[in-house]
């Protein structure tokens, strides 16, 4: 793996990373994770192997910069950080891969940087509004068991033990900073043209959101993952792989 330690956003320093070789593909991680997430849960083999893989700490995460201020995390800042790892590595357009919060962020992308997307794959993630992210207005990040509660209503899901110190880790109060309330992104919907793949667990609450924007999108393609949580829909990669390494190899670049 080749190391390109940051990139300057707007003044916020960008961590990211670059493996393998082939047509440029984002992997953005979801909340409270970090990119080291795509190597510990087996992606990184079977993505590099055909795609240059551009891994991105989101602020506030892994290796990146930790704004303790929540109007650092605005939607088009997180864009921003994207758009400014493509034009440090002088690409124009990728593909792009996120998980939750990096799916949400890809919605973003679709939103705020059409141009620099030629496909978006998706896991758990929709553009409509997420009233559930307002249990964060009372947590400042200070407390760890407050925090972990209020990830839990979120996921609506206890968070396995073994998870749990991945979670603790994180700078907390960053974190806290970052669970924003997440606004309507569906009137990009009819813009999007780029072909799109949706991978949602069907125990997920998330489902029936997921499932009703492939609909109203030009070129998407739904994947349902039988008896996955959210959690499980990132973590069993064994299950997702096979969904993306086929919808990738279907896409012109």
């Amino acid at each position: 793996m080749t190391p390109l330690p940051y990139v300057n956003s707007e003044g916020v320093r960008i961590h990211y990373l670059v493996d393998g070789d082939g047509p440029p593909l984002i992997l953005h991680h979801g909340f409270t994770s970090s990119s080291d997430a795509w190597r510990r849960f087996g992606y990184i083999p079977a993505l590099c192997r055909d795609n240059r893989c551009i891994l991105v700490d989101a602020r506030g995460h892994g290796a990146s910069a930790k704004p303790h201020d929540p109007a650092a995390y605005d939607l088009p800042k997180r864009v921003a950080d994207v758009v400014a790892v493509l034009d440090a590595l002088q690409i124009p357009k990728a593909n792009f891969l996120g998980f939750s919060m990096g799916g949400w962020i890809g919605f973003g992308m679709a939103k705020y940087a059409p141009e620099r997307i030629n496909a978006l794959l998706l896991i758990g993630a929709h553009p409509y509004a997420d009233q559930s992210w307002d249990v964060f207005r009372r947590v400042d990040g200070r407390d760890p068991e407050a925090f972990l509660s209020a990830l839990e209503s979120i996921l609506e899901q206890r968070i396995e033990p073994e998870l749990k110190p991945l979670v603790l880790a994180n700078d907390l109060r960053a974190l806290a900073a970052a669970a924003q309330e997440r606004p309507a992104l569906d009137d990009v919907l009819p813009s999007m043209t780029m072909p799109c793949l949706l991978l949602v667990g069907e125990k997920d609450s998330r489902y029936p959101a997921v499932e009703t924007c492939a609909r109203h999108l030009a070129r998407a393609t739904l994947a349902a993952l039988p008896g996955l949580t959210h959690i499980e829909s990132f973590v069993r990669s064994d299950l997702v792989l096979p969904h993306i390494t086929r919808f990738l190899a279907s896409v012109s670049y």
